[in-house]
């Protein structure tokens, strides 16, 4: 099986999100014989934002594209081949502002590409990731699942995910992580009986 682990968290081995996505990949490590991970850290390796610059070279023959477009679309196309070559996609996605980091949503733009990812037939969109699966880790410091003030967190990825074709996606949620210990560890404990009712 191979795995696209994605790290979005600016909080390092702080970080709540990243210590959960990396119980989901220990534990799939001693229960599948056959696993490859590859482990993409979007805070300390970003992907290209989706600009003008971006889109000016994967417009470009690739004989007639410059340095720098060539590297531009070379990060791009690789982000894409290991989306592709995934089997699970594990993403942590602690909550900013009541979305996600703004990394994660600079890699969801680079692989969102209508022909690529997903297309537009006369039935409307459809996801090209089909016969993948998801897990989100979403954290966040307040509680926010269900409610107005999560829609554009777990709700959004789910709905990203779905769009693009990847029809199971599973949520491990670690909420109120601000809120003092009485919340706090109730919710740690409950996210890791999460992880390990997936697993």
């Amino acid at each position: 099986m191979n795995v696209l682990h994605l790290d979005a968290s600016i909080l390092g081995d702080h970080s709540v999100s990243r210590q959960l996505t990396q119980q989901i990949v220990e534990a799939l490590r001693l229960g599948t014989a056959d696993l490859t991970v590859i482990h993409r850290d979007l805070v300390a390796d970003p992907v290209p934002v989706s600009d003008g610059a971006l889109l000016a070279a994967r417009g470009t023959p690739a004989d007639a594209r410059s340095t720098a477009q060539q590297a531009l679309v070379a990060q791009a196309d690789t982000a894409i081949a290991q989306l592709f070559a995934a089997d699970l996609l594990v993403i942590g996605a602690p909550m900013y502002n009541f979305s996600i980091p703004s990394q994660l949503k600079a890699w969801i733009d680079l692989i969102s590409v209508a022909g690529v990812t997903f297309r537009y037939g006369p039935n409307g969109a459809e996801g090209l990731l089909t016969g993948r699966r998801a897990v989100v880790v979403a954290t966040a410091g307040g509680q926010h699942a269900g409610k107005p003030s999560g829609i554009a967190h777990a709700d959004y990825l789910k709905l990203l995910l779905n769009f693009l074709g990847v029809q199971d996606v599973r949520v491990v949620t670690a909420e109120g992580l601000a809120m003092g210990p009485a919340v706090r560890e109730p919710a740690l404990a409950a996210a890791r009986a999460q992880i390990a009712a997936l697993a």
